[in-house]
């Protein structure tokens, strides 16, 4: 796909959210009717954590943390069956889906040094526009000046069902205990010092709860054509 710098058809989508709002499968979806860039940041993070284990790097040693992420190069490239996620060229986009990095990663996530480094190759990715970003604080803080802000949310209730149906062996976990976690990385999310989870004040919210996927997708495409129709 081409881009144009400077177009003026095209523009920047950010989406935010908690846990298991289904962002990342919406932003994709959306990036792909509006022939855009989807850049998934939650798998940013996720690959951080995932090195940061591998290389036995905790949390607290904040200076080895940073040497170790200031020493990834992470590339996000768009293919059939989604996005895949390489770091310094080994393709990590299994590993990074592990139940040992989604407990982790909020954690790491929330890490000053971590969130610079990211938010800095995030912007990069999003300077030639036409981009849909998700995560968690992308309207907040990573892209202030998107056109388009999109706050996706869902009961927690709904969230673990949804992750509970994703998860091939459900019988590891249970339902209940899903929620629970799931609730305690809205709390770690939204409680962080740096770049909490917020929504923007001039996000537009969706609560997903009765939505299908494709309802959702639909409501933010239409969104942005109407934003679009209004910049001309």
């Amino acid at each position: 796909m081409v881009q144009h710098e400077g177009d003026s058809d095209r523009m920047n989508i950010a989406i935010d959210g908690p846990a298991g709002a289904g962002k990342s499968t919406v932003a994709r979806k959306v990036a792909e009717q509006l022939g855009y860039v989807y850049i998934d940041t939650g798998s940013m993070y996720r690959a951080v954590t995932l090195c940061a284990q591998q290389a036995g790097v905790s949390v607290e040693q904040t200076a080895k943390l940073a040497e170790l992420v200031r020493s990834l190069e992470i590339e996000l490239e768009p293919g059939e069956q989604g996005q895949s996620v390489f770091v310094n060229g080994e393709n990590v986009t299994a590993l990074i889906r592990s139940r040992e990095v989604t407990l982790q990663v909020s954690y790491f996530a929330a890490n000053e040094t971590v969130r610079e480094v990211l938010g800095v190759m995030q912007r990069k990715l999003a300077e030639r526009k036409g981009v849909v970003m998700d995560g968690r604080d992308i309207g907040s803080h990573v892209l202030p000046n998107a056109e388009l802000k999109i706050f996706l949310t869902a009961s927690v209730k709904e969230r673990a069902l949804r992750r509970y149906r994703e998860i091939v062996d459900s019988q590891s976990i249970t339902l209940a205990q899903l929620e629970a976690e799931i609730a305690e990385r809205d709390r770690l999310d939204e409680q962080r010092d740096i770049s909490p989870l917020i929504c923007a004040s001039d996000a537009v919210v969706l609560d997903s709860t009765a939505m299908t996927i494709d309802e959702v997708i639909a409501a933010i495409v239409k969104l942005s054509r109407t934003k679009m129709a209004e910049a001309k």
